[in-house]
């Protein structure tokens, strides 16, 4: 397992997706002055802005283009959308090798299958995100926390390591034993907030509405019967807690979804939508209301990639 820091070893850490989550996370880091810190982007830059809580700063932050030009690290942080993780496969066959330790903060429920792949046996940690992470242009970024906790992980070897990585920063990592019931709370959340914000293409202040908090708390009743299936210890009382949570994040926030829409991109829905679908059905499970908004947005997000090719 990759230590994070020693007295004669200075460790290398490779951002893969420097979007708003990956843009704070390399900025946060190469700001510690501890690391290392390179950025694998499709455009070259030598400088990195981001704006958080604490005001804006700038890093020098050495960046490569080229995934032939990379050299193999000690940690991977792989930031990317999760239907872009077969893109990322060139980067990460280089950046990895049996040392190495890859913090996957990625949405989705599938992290270790997903990734294993393409990492040559390293060291897979999943991660899930609780800060908001937006680019606002190719150098420069913007992240707001919306939990006590901006980062949540395994509690065990490859976690700990994680959080120790990430201590210098701002960025507090909660580990729990019980991370499937995390990352199911995750995917609620996700579930909600993603497909209203994409579809109506208006930010997380349409959750407000009355009926489209009613019609999440539909999609949240199904999701969280398949949680329950799953293995997550969710209350029944699941979808009101998480409409309760979403309610105390700013109404100006985004989503993935929604930028990727704006942007003309294709987004997650398959590890989002289409993972509660899914499992619904290997359970024998219903999900009718999540079915439709899977089609919706299977529909949108297959022509964006149709236009983006």
């Amino acid at each position: 397992m990759t230590q994070p820091s020693s007295p004669t070893h200075r460790p290398s850490i490779a951002i893969v997706g420097l979007g708003g989550i990956g843009g704070a996370a390399a900025g946060l880091l190469a700001r510690t002055g501890r690391y290392d810190v390179t950025a694998c982007v499709r455009r070259s830059l030598d400088r990195l802005f981001v704006e958080g809580p604490d005001g804006v700063f700038d890093v020098p932050l050495r960046s490569f283009t080229d995934p032939a030009a990379v050299k193999p690290v000690d940690w991977v942080l792989l930031c990317t959308k999760t239907h872009e993780t077969d893109s990322a496969g060139a980067w990460l066959r280089r950046l990895c090798t049996a040392s190495t330790t890859v913090a996957a903060l990625q949405n989705g429920i599938d992290h270790q299958e997903r990734i294993a792949p393409f990492v040559n046996g390293a060291t897979i940690v999943p991660v899930l995100v609780y800060y908001n992470g937006e680019r606002l242009a190719q150098d420069r970024v913007r992240y707001k926390p919306v939990s006590a906790n901006e980062l949540v992980t395994t509690e065990d070897a490859g976690g700990k390591a994680f959080a120790d990585l990430m201590q210098p920063t701002p960025l507090h990592v909660l580990t729990s034993a019980d991370f499937v019931t995390l990352k199911w709370r995750k995917l609620l959340i996700n579930a909600a907030a993603n497909p209203m914000t994409a579809l109506t293409l208006q930010r997380q202040a349409v959750l407000r509405r009355p009926d489209i908090y009613a019609l999440c708390l539909e999609v949240l009743a199904e999701a969280a019967k398949v949680g329950r299936a799953e293995g997550a210890a969710l209350t029944d009382d699941e979808p009101e807690r998480i409409m309760n949570s979403l309610m105390t994040f700013s109404p100006e926030l985004g989503t993935s979804m929604y930028f990727d829409r704006l942007a003309g991109k294709p987004f997650e829905v398959e590890a989002l939508t289409g993972a509660i679908v899914a499992a619904g059905k290997r359970h024998g499970i219903a999900t009718p209301v999540n079915a439709v908004l899977l089609t919706l947005l299977r529909a949108i997000s297959e022509e964006n990639a149709k236009v983006a090719r």
